[in-house]
């Protein structure tokens, strides 16, 4: 696995970072690689606190199979503008801008395809993947095909669901809305983020190079009012219509003893929408594509077989 450890720890010389406004202004770091002789092109988005620099290996793999990368930097988190003046707390007071942000991007990418010939896919992981499916069914963006990593469809709550909802409601209500549901010093340890998110430490380490090389890039604790959207926003794709009604060629990977998101509503909503399933079990955490090699390469693997049949 070390051997690996410069392609994760690099930006590859053919690979390029700028800057993106969405139409509101807001500023956004995006990333590209294009393959030599690309068989499609493919948006990957990532989860919450995620940035680019934690799927260089992913993207290594995808484009030396042939497709050409790009993704940007959510609103709020990463190289984009934050959105509270504590530049360590993960805000979002509506995630509808995040979609509407992944609308104007797509639409933008798409006519970059001059001859529009090409196969475009939509990939996201956790928060991501929500996003992505839900800019979907409402019509947001328009894919070939869409991949979803451990989609945050139902968040796992220590509380419990009801009173957990109840207990994110009252935060708001009493005005904590910008406020961590944590202080960033207090907040899970080393150990308990790490067996969260991958068995595989060198890899969660990554994470930590890169915040050491650009601490403007970390990320701390979620608000009470990111969990209050993210709920509203859970419900109202839960509650569109319009997902029964979905015809995007869909694939789901789902980790079943994921900490962090359902995997139960994950599994629901691929059945509503005829998604093909992969599934994981206690050998995988949250992200699937940061495991151990015999999970993360099952899941490549799979991720790879879908993509075949798209290009087909």
């Amino acid at each position: 696995m070390t051997d690996t450890l410069s392609l994760r720890r690099s930006f590859p010389a053919a690979s390029a970072l700028s800057r993106w406004h969405a139409p509101d202004g807001w500023e956004h770091r995006r990333f590209d690689w294009a393959a030599e002789s690309p068989c499609g092109r493919l948006l990957f988005q990532t989860g919450r606190a995620d940035v680019i620099e934690k799927y260089l290996e992913v993207f290594a793999h995808l484009v030396a199979r042939g497709w050409s990368i790009t993704a940007f930097d959510w609103r709020g988190q990463g190289g984009s503008g934050r959105l509270l003046a504590d530049p360590h707390v993960g805000h979002g007071g509506n995630f509808s801008i995040l979609v509407e942000d992944l609308r104007a991007f797509w639409a933008g990418w798409r006519v970059e395809d001059a001859a529009g010939e090409l196969p475009h896919i939509l990939l996201g992981h956790s928060m991501g993947g929500h996003l992505a499916l839900r800019a979907v069914v409402e019509g947001a963006v328009d894919p070939d095909a869409l991949i979803l990593v451990a989609p945050m469809l139902g968040l796992r709550l220590p509380t419990g669901a009801l009173l957990g909802a109840g207990i994110i409601g009252l935060m708001n209500a009493l005005g904590r809305a910008e406020r961590g549901i944590w202080e960033a010093k207090q907040g899970p340890g080393h150990h308990t983020r790490q067996r969260n998110l991958t068995h595989d430490v060198e890899r969660f380490e990554d994470e930590g190079y890169w915040y050491t090389q650009q601490p403007e890039l970390a990320l701390g604790p979620p608000s009470w009012g990111w969990l209050a959207s993210a709920l509203r926003s859970i419900r109202a794709l839960n509650r569109d219509p319009r997902l029964d009604q979905m015809k995007v060629r869909t694939l789901m990977l789902i980790a079943e003893a994921d900490r962090l998101v359902d995997p139960r509503a994950a599994i629901g909503i691929a059945k509503r929408i005829g998604a093909r399933v992969e599934c994981f079990g206690p050998e995988a955490a949250h992200e699937l594509l940061r495991e151990v090699d015999p999970v993360r390469l099952r899941a490549l693997a799979a991720i790879d077989a879908f993509l075949d049949g798209v290009a087909a």
